[in-house]
Order: structure tokens, then sequence, then C-alpha cells
């Protein structure tokens, strides 16, 4: 690359498109430049490229950067002489792209630039984008573990001093804001609107609220520490390893503006009137899941008292605590919903997509044999019947599966699922969200998701997924793809992410150990077993390859 110019070769499709949007932001027209900002725009306004999910899966979106860049305005079309053969960007974007070239040539990659390539660049340099994404959690380290992840690459070892907290301030990742909140001194802490003046409060009030303040963030971090163990040592789950890492680079961030030397001023362990007072339940756990819920209920707690207690020093302070907060409900949830469906989903390693055949006794017939076969999961997927003969197979469908160990997911339609009483239902990327489908379904049932890609499969542990289905892997006999993510995708997944994975597409006897290999041993089928002389047959000779 040169240093002045860069050529559209130098940039995949999706990336020349990320910048062409860049360009339409205010700015380029004036300097004949593209800056960092802009091309963050410009990547946000691909919703389909790789950095806008991986953006999106930390809650980035357009409304949130342009408060932050207010001095941007978007225009109808591009300006003429950002429509260049070559591109030319500012210092501070030289410098990121000059940062993601570097990694690619460290490890051996010699593709162009992707717009998850320019991610990594704007993350990892020392400008104001860059300080913005890491307070909003996005660290580099984050963001090369998903590039690694999704190359295949060795992963980087998430070492106990890279998980631990800081220590001191000198240790805490810089405020991610260009204008930093200053520090308050313990004599000028602000009080509410309707206080006594300072001189009538006194001292030992403001004290009082250091103190309440400091146990209350060493609470918070506590508890989200025997959180990430749980998750890191008894769930093995590297993506939410990683989303509580960036919980913790968020929640250190938001506490930057109350300083640790004030806060070790204030604090009196030993005169501590509540050090000394327990309760029965306190003293045990009975299982794992008692750890991290408690974990998690002490990090929600503490985050409610820094939010209150925040209050009296600033808005916006307690406002960040505010949303971490939320943040946690959330990350309890995927945490939660990735033990619950282990549980539910222990020993349903073979699962089969059926159609609904000819005539209802033909699809009779087929199921009540891979049922006996020892199916683990059936799933009724056709796009071709009405709504009347689809609800008609549902429901025999429940009958035959009904006390047996094989598990009803109903494809698509969960208003059918509800009707037919069925196990599950299963959605695809351009069907209902996953909110959606849980407020018609109710709290039991199983939800499953379709993911192609890394990003997809993240944002649905978040989303509430019971369990993924994960490819298309190869090319399939009933369903038509026009892209295959492949095995690369198998080992991504299986690399990371703990919740329950099915590999899809074109799986069959010949090329299943190509898939346990890769990293998944669960997976779904549906002509190799539908399609075959004897269904029944094909079901055991997979179930021998799996178990």
């Amino acid at each position: 690359m040169q240093d002045d110019f860069f050529q559209p070769t130098d940039f995949t499709a999706g990336a020349q498109r990320a910048l062409r949007e860049a360009g339409r932001w205010a700015g380029c027209a004036a300097s004949g430049e593209l800056d960092a900002p802009m091309v963050l725009m410009g990547m946000l306004g691909e919703p389909d490229c790789r950095a806008a999910s991986m953006l999106a899966s930390h809650r980035i979106d357009v409304p949130m950067a342009r408060k932050r860049w207010p001095g941007l305005s978007q225009r109808d079309s591009q300006p003429a002489d950002c429509d260049l053969v070559a591109w030319r960007f500012s210092p501070d974007m030289e410098t990121s792209i000059h940062l993601a070239s570097t990694w690619l040539a460290e490890n051996g990659l010699t593709r162009e630039l992707a717009t998850e390539h320019l991610l990594f660049g704007l993350v990892a340099a020392e400008h104001p984008v860059a300080h913005w994404l890491r307070h909003q959690g996005m660290t580099a380290e984050c963001v090369e573990s998903q590039l690694r992840a999704l190359y295949g690459l060795p992963a980087v070892v998430i070492s106990d001093e890279c998980l631990d907290p800081p220590e001191s301030e000198d240790d805490e990742p810089e405020s991610c804001n260009d204008a930093p909140v200053p520090p308050l001194p313990p004599d000028s802490l602000p009080l509410p609107n309707d206080a006594p003046p300072p001189e009538a409060a006194g001292l030992p009030d403001r004290i009082g609220v250091l103190r309440a303040l400091d146990a209350a963030a060493n609470r918070g971090r506590e508890g989200l520490r025997v959180v990430e163990d749980y998750v890191r040592f008894v769930l093995d789950d590297r993506n939410l390893t990683e989303q509580l890492k960036c919980f913790r680079h968020i929640l250190t961030a938001a506490l930057e503006p109350i300083p640790l030397e004030h806060r070790m001023a204030a604090r009196e362990t030993l005169a501590d009137v509540g050090t000394d007072i327990t309760t029965p339940s306190e003293q045990t756990r009975d299982a794992p899941e008692a750890v991290v819920a408690a974990g998690f209920a002490r990090l929600q707690e503490s985050l409610r008292s820094l939010e209150e207690f925040g209050k009296l020093l600033d808005q916006d302070i307690a406002a960040a605590f505010e949303q971490l907060r939320y943040e946690a409900y959330t990350l309890q949830r995927a945490v939660e919903l990735t033990r619950i469906s282990h549980g539910r989903l222990a020993t349903a390693w073979l699962y089969v997509l059926l159609d609904g055949q000819a005539s209802i006794e033909d699809f009779d017939l087929l199921a009540r044999d891979l049922v006996l076969a020892g199916v683990h999961v059936l799933q009724l997927r056709d796009k071709k019947l009405g709504d009347g003969e689809l609800l008609e197979r549902a429901s025999l469908l429940r009958e035959l599966t009904a006390g047996s160990e094989t598990l009803f997911i109903m494809n698509d339609r969960p208003d059918l699922a509800l009707l037919a009483k069925a196990d599950g239902v299963h959605v695809g990327q351009d069907d209902l969200p996953v909110k959606a489908v849980r407020s018609i379904v109710g709290p039991e049932m199983l939800i499953g998701v379709s993911t192609h890609s890394i990003e997809q499969a993240r944002a649905a542990v978040l989303d509430g997924a019971n369990y993924l289905g994960v490819g298309p892997v190869f090319p399939s006999k009933t369903k038509e793809f026009a892209d295959f993510p492949g095995l690369d995708l198998v080992r991504a997944v299986s690399a990371e992410i703990r919740l329950p994975a099915f590999a899809l597409g074109g799986i069959d006897q010949q090329n299943l150990p190509e898939v346990l290999e890769a990293g998944l041993n669960r997976v779904a089928v549906g002509a190799a077993v539908t399609a075959s002389d004897n269904p029944a047959t094909a079901v055991v000779e997979l179930l021998k390859v799996l178990q």
C-alpha cells in the first residue's frame, strides 16, 4: 500500500462498499479525506458486513455514534470528489489501516483488508474513535480474538493477569472520552439539590458516600469475577468469557470519575459495622449454578447501589451504572440459558428435519420409524403445505413423540408450535426474532436459531436462543444456499460457544467425521435419513458414529 492513496483493490468488496458509504458523511468534500469517524459511520451503514455485526454485538449503532460526533451529517449521495479511483485517508485513519495491515502480515494472511480488519485497526489505534470504542467495551483484544476464531488461527490465551481487574489507576484502561470527567476531591462531593449547604452537611456525610461507592464497586467486581470463573472454568465458554471481560473494562471506565485514592482514603473495613453480619444462606452453596446465581445477584445489586449513590456525583455517572445493570441482566440470561439448555439437550446428538411427505399416512409411517429408531430431535419443516395440513401433521408428530426420548420442534411457525404443543420452535435469520417468538410460545419452549456466521452465533446467544443451527456446512439436497461458511464456521463456533449447537447442511454418514473433527458433535440432517432406502437403518448408522 502507498502512504497517501489506497487503491480499491487493497480492500474487499464489502470494505469498498463501507468506504463509499463513509464518503456520504459531511467532511469528505472539504478535505478530500476519509477520517476515522466517517469510516465508522460507513461500516455501521453497511449492516451486512462483519464489522457492523461485531459493532452490533456491543450495542453500537448509528444513532449512538451520531450522538458522539454530532457534527457529522449524512448526505443524500456521495460527493463527487469522494468517488475516486483511489481513496485518501486522514492521518488517524492511515494509522488504523497500517495497524490492520500489520496484523494480517504477522498472521500470515495476505488477503485484502475487510471491514473486520478496518475495525481492528480503529480499536487498536490511539485516536478519538479508538478511545470511544474502547469505552463501549470493544477492546483490540476482544476484536482480535474474534478475528482469530474467524480465520481458524490459534486463540490468544486469556491469562489470569489479563482477566484480573487492575489494582491501581495506572493499570486501569484510559478513559475513552476526549474530555474525561475530572476527579472530584472529597471535600467538593456534590450534594442533592435540596441538601443543606456543605458546611452544614459536614465531611463525614461525604466520606460516607465514598465508602458506600467503594464498597459497591468492590462487591460488583468480586461478583463479576465469580461469574467469570464459572463461565471460564465450568461452562468453558470463550465467547461469554470475552463478553464478561469487555463488561469489566466498561465497569472500570465507569468508575474512573471516582478516584481510587479517594476511595482508599474513605475505606474503613476494620470499623465497618456490616462485616460481621451474615446469614446461614451465605455460608453454603449446593451446586455451581448456585454460585453463579449469587455472583450475578451481587453484581446487579452493587450496580444499583453505584447508580443511586452515583446520582450524588453526576447524572452521567449514574446513567453509566444503570446501563451496566441492564447489560448484566442480558449476560445473566445468556449464561443461565447456556446452562439450562445443556441440561435439556444433554443427550440430543441427532436432529432430523422432516417434511410433510406426500400424504398423512406416509408422514405417519416415516415419523413413527424415526422415533422408534432413536432420533433425538425431529423438526417438522414444510414450506408447501397449507396451515391446516401442517397443523394436522404437527399434532400427529406430537402424539408420536409424546412419552418418548424424541423432542418435537416446529420450524418457523411459533403459532403452530403453540397449537401443537411442540417442545420447541426453530427460526432462521429472516424469520421472527427470538424476542417475538418467546412472547408467543412462552418461557418453557426451546427456541433454535440458524446461524451462518460467528457474529450471528454470538448474537443468538445474547438474544436468548436455546440452541444454534450452524451452517450450511456442505451443499444440501433439501435446501438451496447461496453461501457456504462450511467447516470454518463449525470450528469457530466449537472454539468459543458452549450453547448447544447442531451443524447442518448436507451432512451424511460419509462427511460426518469431518464435522466431528471440526469440533461439533451434534448434527442436523435431512436427506441423509429421509431420502434413504431405509431411514431407520440410516439413523442407527449415524448414531453409531455420533455416540
